[in-house]
């Protein structure tokens, strides 16, 4: 399993310098990182990603920074290992997806929509060598962009959230999932994904610390005759939810 000496999963400041000696521009004179720049983020988090899981990662220079230890803490709450899995929207790091070949043993399917994006992804996908399917969505979520008649033990996502476009660092397509509350993208995910999951297959949502947006998509996968389980855990200084659909 993914660690660090200490037993817990990340990496010191100094050791991420060591990787990556550029860092050392963004220390201040306590040796402190200043992780409010963007630089410093990406920097920091492939050093992450190389020493702790293993894996060359590419960032997009406009793209939301994936954490890789938020991402991999989600991915345990539901992967066991083995699994024939299908990522939505993988984004330029298709971090979640390689995680899932190389430490799950997964067969991994991954979409993409955005075109930058999905070039990003593949150059990520061969440089780790990671077997994953990468298919260009074109708009589609599942269907129109998955085979008819393939199915999956599990289809996760890290859905977009945003009721409405978001000011920050997130792209209008990362950010905006529709809706009230942003559930809309999430919602006829799992809908789409009743035609494509094995029996006792599952759906997984890496969701923020929005109750409203889980409690709607939760109450849609109950009408759905899916069982839903909210596992809420801490990344960092922050609340995830890994939202489980199972059939």
């Amino acid at each position: 399993m993914p660690t660090w000496k200490d037993g817990k999963i990340g990496l010191p400041i100094a050791e991420a310098v060591r990787l990556f000696p550029e860092l050392k521009k963004y220390l201040d004179e306590r040796g402190k990182l200043d992780l409010s720049n963007r630089g410093a983020r990406i920097l920091y988090n492939r050093a992450i990603a190389k020493a702790v899981f293993g894996l060359e990662i590419e960032y997009h220079q406009k793209g939301l920074i994936t954490t890789p230890v938020s991402r991999y803490l989600f991915l345990k709450t539901f992967l066991r290992g083995g699994e024939r899995v299908l990522e939505i929207g993988t984004g330029h790091t298709a971090l979640m997806a390689l995680m899932a070949a190389k430490i799950f043993n997964c067969d991994v399917t991954a979409t993409e929509l955005d075109e930058e994006f999905f070039e990003y992804a593949k150059r990520n996908i061969g440089r780790n060598r990671a077997r994953v399917r990468l298919l260009k969505s074109e708009g589609g979520i599942i269907k129109g962009v998955i085979p008819g008649g393939e199915r999956f033990d599990l289809v996760f996502s890290a859905p977009p959230y945003y009721g409405a476009p978001p000011k920050g660092v997130l792209t209008e397509r990362e950010g905006v999932g529709g809706g009230e509350y942003g559930e809309e993208f999430s919602i006829r995910l799992i809908e789409e994904a009743l035609d494509y999951l094995k029996p006792g297959g599952k759906v997984a949502l890496f969701l923020p610390d929005k109750e409203p947006l889980i409690r709607a998509i939760a109450e849609k996968g109950r009408e759905l005759s899916y069982s839903v389980r909210d596992v809420k855990f801490r990344a960092g200084t922050r609340w995830r939810h890994s939202l489980i659909l199972a059939l």
